[in-house]
């Protein structure tokens, strides 16, 4: 196996991460910024009262898309396993 089949595999991966992790993570910054401006504008400087909603926002989106976070994973392994004979030079 080349330098070059490791370091493609290896972006691949981190790509996948970042599309995958995208979703959850934007949502979580957005919910973030409105329960922070709704606490700025009515002046409670409650430090946990964004963890519950952010919670429950997460946990839906993952709901919403696991299936295609499930299948895009999925496609990505079974890809790496079967080009794993082109990998070894076979």
């Amino acid at each position: 196996m080349s330098d070059a089949v490791v370091i493609n595999v290896a972006t691949q991966a981190i790509f996948l991460v970042l599309i995958l992790s995208g979703p959850i993570l934007i949502t979580a910054m957005a919910v973030g910024f409105v329960v922070a401006l709704l606490q700025t504008i009515t002046s409670i400087q409650e430090q946990t009262l964004a963890f519950v909603p952010k919670t429950l926002v997460v946990f839906s989106v993952i709901i919403a898309i696991g299936p295609w976070l499930l299948s895009t994973m999925v496609g990505y392994i079974s890809n790496l396993w079967l080009g794993i004979p082109d990998m070894l030079g076979r």
